[in-house]
């Protein structure tokens, strides 16, 4: 840990709504190169907290520092721009613009972000169609297409710009197995190109990817495991992974 850069960093981070405390002062730090998965159980605050460290919602106390910087009380418009910039997100539902084809959807995140020239925005596109799996559903709608092919689109939506950190909750929570196997295995192609990631998830099979698991219950980190990158399904991962969960009778 002491040879990696801090991308991110939360110090006594707390989230409340009314009297509801759901993050109970959490600090973390985020590395690059990292697949970070957060774990726990529905209600947990991992979604909550995943929200926060993005600047997609207000800590209710604490510190948030973005590359050293602190972001705490960022503006609005200085959190838009990061999040288009330096951040990638990857939800549940994939929130794709309905009235634009699939090409459309990924293309225009390049523009949105103002880093890259058309024709790179568009050579980056078709090699992530390519890579995606989507040339036969690239020029349909997202109504138009299933739910594996709308996800792998939003995926290619959220690295088109190359973030500094690709944010990711539940993205395989909708989808069957053979769907979820592929996302999971895009996310984890990103991270093995250098992209670093945190995921967001109650599922196994999914925090399998990660290089560094944490485990939150009732808004409090509980716990840390750090596994090798991953390189397949193994079973002496497994076995760690199922042990360690053990621990928090999961």
């Amino acid at each position: 840990m002491e040879n990696k850069d801090v991308i991110l960093s939360g110090k006594e981070i707390t989230k409340s709504y009314g009297d509801n405390t759901v993050l109970q002062g959490i600090s973390l730090e985020l590395y690059a190169g990292d697949f970070t998965v957060i774990m726990g159980a529905s209600g947990s605050g991992k979604s909550t907290l995943l929200y926060v460290l993005s600047g997609m919602d207000k800590p209710s106390g604490g510190k948030l520092c973005y590359r050293g910087q602190d972001i705490t009380n960022a503006s609005e418009k200085e959190l838009t721009k990061l999040r288009a910039e330096d951040f990638g997100f990857v939800f549940q539902r994939t929130h794709l613009v309905s009235s634009l084809t699939l090409k459309e959807n990924i293309c225009m995140a390049g523009l949105i972000c103002g880093s890259m020239s058309e024709k790179e925005v568009k050579e980056k596109t078709d090699m992530l169609i390519l890579q995606m799996h989507l040339k036969k559903a690239k020029d349909r709608l997202p109504a138009q297409v299933s739910g594996g092919e709308a996800q792998r689109a939003a995926v290619a939506r959220a690295v088109i710009t190359k973030p500094v950190l690709l944010f990711a909750d539940e993205p395989t929570g909708a989808l069957n197995k053979a769907n979820t196997e592929e996302v999971l295995d895009l996310l984890t192609m990103a991270h093995t190109e250098g992209q670093s990631v945190l995921l967001v998830t109650h599922d196994r099979d999914a925090a399998l990817r990660g290089n560094r698991i944490l485990y939150l219950e009732d808004g409090i980190i509980m716990g840390e495991l750090m596994l090798e990158p991953y390189l397949g399904r193994k079973k002496e991962r497994e076995q760690k992974l199922a042990s360690w969960l053990e621990g928090f009778r999961w």
